[in-house]
């Protein structure tokens, strides 16, 4: 039982971190990057667009925990 409550806390640790903020942004720029995918719009578009919102939601999370 110690080692899949050590392995659970270690994906935690490496997914999360220290900032639950910049794991959301992460998640939403793919999700967002897979609608854009799904609709049909071509790889280096989609691969644009993936950067683009990434860099976005990671400097509004990083924006968000200075201002606070």
């Amino acid at each position: 039982m110690r080692f899949i409550k050590g392995f659970g806390q270690f994906w935690y640790d490496f997914i999360i971190g220290d900032d639950w903020k910049i794991a959301v942004a992460v998640v939403a720029a793919l999700a967002v990057t897979l609608v854009v995918v799904l609709a049909g719009v071509s790889a280096t578009g989609a691969a644009i667009a993936g950067g683009v919102l990434l860099l976005l939601f990671f400097v509004a999370s990083v924006v968000i925990d200075v201002r606070s």
